[in-house]
């Protein structure tokens, strides 16, 4: 999965700017979908007849990987016998995949040990994004109200907690986003 871009440029402080980053207008525009960003490991699933056949993480590249055009965005193959993959294992496990369809399939695996455990979960899951993710049906565009929204914008995965943010989806595959510490 590639890195998806910001919505607006970044200044000098790495706060986001009121200038639309160079093709993300459309979401300006209005078009796509707006789904909750949920703070845990990009994982990917490997599906069939219900299964998950193979688990893999995001791994962003090192500076010198980067230096050797190796881009954001990559999988490698998760590690059951690894303790650092342990959640993202008992998170995949406890994933009801019984009615997704067959293929690969990006998720965000969430839980009490991963990242903190923002959304105060009870148990590990992983939440597909092209199927699962929370949907924000009436969030405004322009960037002062997206700033205001995002200024205490409630999780809808798991209400009582602060979201991270928004990931705007178009149905040509385009991506954008903004998290409330953009601002």
């Amino acid at each position: 999965m590639k890195k998806i871009p910001t919505i607006f440029e970044r200044g000098d402080n790495f706060k986001v700017i009121n200038k639309v980053r160079s093709g993300c207008e459309w979401v300006i525009a209005g078009e796509g979908i707006a789904t909750e960003k949920l703070d845990g490991t990009n994982v990917r699933l490997s599906v069939v007849s219900g299964k998950c056949i193979h688990l893999e993480k995001r791994r962003n590249p090192t500076k010198k990987q980067k230096q050797l055009g190796i881009q954001d965005g990559w999988y490698v193959d998760a590690n059951s016998d690894d303790p650092a993959d342990q959640w993202i294992f008992e998170a995949m496990r406890n994933t009801d995949l019984s009615d997704v369809p067959d293929g690969k399939h990006c998720a965000e695996a969430l839980g009490p040990k991963i990242q903190g455990n923002p959304l105060k979960l009870k148990e590990h899951i992983c939440v597909l994004f092209n199927l699962q993710a929370p949907v924000f049906e009436n969030i405004g565009r322009t960037f002062n109200e997206l700033r205001e929204a995002l200024t205490d914008l409630e999780s809808l995965y798991s209400p009582g907690c602060r979201a991270e943010g928004i990931v705007f989806s178009h149905e040509d595959g385009r991506q954008a986003k903004i998290k409330c510490k953009d601002f």
